[in-house]
């Protein structure tokens, strides 16, 4: 089947990584696979390495008529049965089949990670959702409810069973590594989690990702005298390893409509404290697969890490719970299995397909 994912993207960020890891897993899979999205110096190299080629376009603003024009270019030229696009600037330049008029004719699927507005998919003919809530999000704004499934996003990190080695972080091998896997976002409460190792002088942090706050943030650990417990490392494409070198994830959002983090570290037996945000309220249960502490509370979070420190009965039950859970629902496989039988089913509803 040939599948053409559409991602305009951020210059980091946990969608833009998911729909990298998709195209990959489905191309693997032995799917005909194709990606336009911006140009980028992380994601564009890792699809063209794993042989999938790739179209890189402008996504600019409301006055970029281009972009809807060289998109429906490519779709006329690969002939795509399914066009699946990520978040809601893709979705709104991508022209559906009726509006083409291509020799092929196509569906539109349209992949909710967010609380989106509905203007940013009148060319959608299907949608698929992280969350049971973003499900019921579409449904509120008017959207029939059978045109809409809920698929988990896959969780699978990279295949490694080489950890990250402290000594090239400058960590003590003893010390309590806390793990953040975030877009330097204010949403993801990443002030939070510095604010809370102030409290803890035994505790270091890895924060992996990049973003608009770096600097805040940068700032707001001199300010606190706790810079030499913070490790700024980058946005990082070997959380498998760094997963596996932590001693817990922290995963702390604001908001946050689903979360992968959480489930990549069940996957990587690395126990997770979490947040009472919308998706790991949706996913995961406290004192069994994760600790979860409600939002901005800085000594909730200090007292979620010290228990595990001292109690690992409570951190080998997580850890245990934590991989079942992935295990039942967030496999690549799965996930993979799932979007391709979607596919069909709706493909075949639509006369597209025998």
């Amino acid at each position: 089947m040939k599948i053409l994912h559409v991602m305009a993207g951020a210059k980091n960020g946990g969608a833009e990584m998911a729909c990298v890891d998709m195209a990959i897993a489905m191309h693997e899979a032995g799917e005909d696979v194709e990606v336009v999205t911006r140009a980028n110096p992380v994601r564009v190299p890792l699809l063209e390495e794993a042989g999938i080629p790739v179209h890189t376009l402008p996504f600019g603003g409301a006055m970029d008529v281009y972009t809807p024009w060289a998109l429906g270019q490519i779709i006329k030229k690969t002939k795509p049965l399914i066009v699946q696009t990520w978040m809601a600037r893709a979705a709104k330049k991508t022209p559906n089949w009726r509006q083409l008029k291509s020799e092929q004719r196509y569906l539109v699927f349209s992949r909710l990670g967010g609380y989106y507005k509905k203007k940013n998919f009148k060319n959608t003919d299907y949608f698929t959702t992280i969350t049971p809530d973003l499900k019921r999000h579409l449904v509120d704004l008017g959207f029939a409810a059978e045109k809409i499934r809920h698929i988990n996003n896959f969780a699978e990190t990279e295949d490694t069973d080489v950890p990250v080695d402290r000594g090239d972080l400058q960590t003590p091998k003893d010390a309590t590594v806390l793990l953040t896997l975030a877009r330097f976002h204010k949403s993801k409460a990443l002030d939070i989690v510095l604010r809370a190792v102030k409290e803890m002088p035994d505790v270091y942090v890895w924060m992996a990702g990049d973003g608009p706050e770096r600097d805040s943030l940068m700032k707001q650990a001199e300010d606190l005298n706790v810079e030499e417990q913070v490790r700024f490392l980058g946005w990082r494409t070997d959380r498998a390893a760094l997963l596996q070198a932590a001693d817990i994830c922290v995963f702390a959002s604001r908001y946050e409509p689903f979360g992968t983090v959480f489930a990549q570290a069940w996957q990587q037996k690395t126990p997770v404290i979490v947040s009472d945000a919308d998706g790991p309220s949706q996913f995961c249960t406290d004192k069994q697969d994760c600790l979860m502490i409600p939002k901005d509370d800085v000594q909730a979070l200090v007292n979620a890490v010290r228990t595990l420190q001292n109690d690992t009965v409570l951190r080998d039950t997580i850890v245990e719970k934590g991989l079942e859970n992935y295990q039942d629902n967030f496999t690549r496989t799965k996930s993979v299995q799932s979007y391709l039988e979607y596919y069909i089913e709706c493909l075949s509803r639509d006369g597209v397909i025998g």
